[in-house]
């Protein structure tokens, strides 16, 4: 648990596209954050912001994602009886699927919003886990994903466990990701944030 304030700034390239880059400032507080951040890739540019209330639980999501051609804007807020809410506003023509998603109840056990390939946006439930400390961690959560650029929003179920604990020396833990047949093992720091996720994206050096 955090018992101050503090921010962090990272940035990390893409593996599967070497083009993309991601940046963000992460405010930590006891078991809440807030966080700002930016996407840069070849075909458009997305710049977003999180706002997380009591134990890391998603309270408000936006984003905006710009291509040729075409604007989009996304607001996803999480009331506290853990409903959803969502506002799309798009300009232009691209040949993506709508942004948003039609029935917000599908997303009733989300705590979380998932931005799709940001890394930093696994920090939450890992914090919630304990994953970074706690051997035993493991549980199956239900995320609001983002997926970019259609700002299109699906419920996504995905496991977090942990695999190995913070080490002083090399001042890492290491927790799996999975989801839809899909698994990572994800090298994460001392707050929980990821250092490299295997395939998708590494933090460059400070």
């Amino acid at each position: 648990m955090h018992e101050t304030h503090e921010s962090r700034t990272h940035a990390w390239l893409g593996e599967d596209d070497p083009k993309r880059a991601d940046t963000a400032t992460i405010n930590l507080e006891p078991e809440r954050l807030t966080a700002h951040g930016a996407t840069r890739t070849a075909g458009y540019a997305a710049s977003w912001a999180l706002r997380c209330g009591e134990n890391w639980i998603t309270e408000h999501f936006e984003i905006s994602v710009h291509g040729q051609g075409f604007s989009r804007h996304l607001w996803l807020d999480r009331a506290p009886n853990g409903t959803w809410s969502v506002q799309t506003k798009q300009s232009g023509t691209a040949d993506l699927p709508e942004p948003g998603l039609a029935d917000p109840h599908v997303l009733d056990l989300a705590l979380d919003c998932d931005l799709e390939a940001c890394p930093a946006t696994n920090t939450m439930p890992i914090l919630r886990l304990g994953a970074v400390h706690n051997p035993d961690a493991q549980h199956t959560f239900t995320m609001a994903m983002v997926h970019l650029p259609s700002l299109q929003v699906t419920a996504s179920e995905q496991n977090y466990s942990s695999v190995r604990t913070y080490d002083d020396d090399s001042r890492t833990a290491v927790v799996n990701y999975s989801s839809n047949g899909f698994s990572a093992d994800l090298v994460v720091d001392a707050d929980g944030i990821v250092i490299d996720y295997p395939g998708l994206a590494k933090r460059r050096r400070s």
